[in-house]
């Protein structure tokens, strides 16, 4: 297990169970967005005896720890991914409306940076809120489905 994970899990006073590591592996060897109920069918293909409720509450476990992202594309499915704790590589989505593939990308997220800093900082000072992070979802139609 990576040593950033280990520090979250210790900060957070949870143990590893082998549940939770099927499914952080799962997470490293696939390196994809991928929903609750398919992170329960791979766990099944690996022989894993574990309910539709467990992989939930683990999942939902994990992106409060940090280590997974909790996404929304849409499709009335909660996805979920990998967070790259180190390095940190942020990005944003692009996600089809008609077959629901996402595509992650980073390119121009440092052209946006300085636009998402002064946005932040305005909506923070207006609603006295303190931003700690965002996720932004551009949604359209795929070269395959145009």
């Amino acid at each position: 297990m990576k040593a950033e994970w280990k520090k979250q899990f210790n900060r957070f006073n949870k143990r590893m169970t082998p549940c939770r590591q099927a499914i952080i592996d799962i997470f490293e060897e696939k390196r994809k967005h991928l929903s609750a109920e398919e992170v329960y069918i791979l766990l099944r293909k690996k022989r894993r005896k574990v309910g539709m409720a467990t992989v939930y509450r683990n999942l939902d476990l994990l992106s409060q720890m940090g280590l997974l992202h909790r996404l929304n594309f849409g499709d009335g499915k909660e996805h979920y991914e990998m967070a790259r704790i180190s390095p940190a590589k942020h990005h944003h989505h692009l996600v089809c409306t008609r077959c629901g593939k996402a595509v992650d990308y980073s390119e121009l997220v440092g052209e946006e940076h300085e636009f998402l800093n002064r946005l932040e900082k305005k909506l923070g000072d207006k609603y006295d809120f303190s931003i700690q992070s965002h996720q932004i979802y551009f949604y359209g139609l795929c070269k395959d489905c145009r």
